[in-house]
């Protein structure tokens, strides 16, 4: 259900609304998702109990992630409400920390894990040069930061946009 592809927590969170232009599906339904999401992306060790309120914030602040992230990349300015919105986000409480004999522990509230989220949005977005972009698949909108040498990444994943693009390039050389 989750794919955490992006390289960076915010990115992969505005992920979980797939195929935003043409069909959009929300992964993020119930408050249940979120408590998922927060775990698988290692941002907790234990799902924080998530309500109806979290998810909401978590909602909005994915979209406002989007937004500030599609406005960086085509070049336009910030849009002040959703700085600012991102900004408050990231003022929040983080989530706790600690050395365990078992190894590191995350713990918090679901807020205190979507101000980390914030954060890390708002460090990528600081840096003038990260290397931020969106699938090339037309259907998909997942965005992601080009870490591979030469930066020639084209798609989000190969699990799915990655691989389906080949096969298609394939079937294409055997049809000529």
């Amino acid at each position: 259900m989750f794919v955490f592809v992006s390289g960076n927590a915010a990115l992969d969170l505005a992920g979980t609304l797939k195929w935003r232009r043409d069909h959009p599906e929300e992964t993020l339904a119930e408050p249940a998702d979120l408590d998922e999401w927060l775990v698988r992306a290692g941002l907790l060790d234990t799902p924080p109990g998530a309500d109806s309120f979290d998810l909401t914030m978590a909602r909005r602040f994915r979209e406002i992630a989007y937004t500030l992230v599609t406005a960086h990349l085509n070049g336009r300015a910030r849009p002040p409400d959703a700085l600012a919105f991102a900004n408050q986000c990231a003022s929040a409480p983080p989530t706790t920390v600690s050395l365990t004999p078992a190894g590191l522990r995350r713990s918090g509230p679901a807020g205190a894990a979507l101000s980390d989220v914030a954060r890390s949005l708002l460090t990528l977005l600081a840096d003038p040069s990260a290397p931020i972009k969106e699938c090339a698949k037309p259907a998909c909108t997942r965005l992601y930061v080009d870490r591979s040498r030469g930066a020639r990444r084209t798609w989000c994943g190969m699990g799915e946009c990655g691989s389906q693009a080949k096969m298609a390039a394939y079937r294409a050389r055997r049809r000529a």
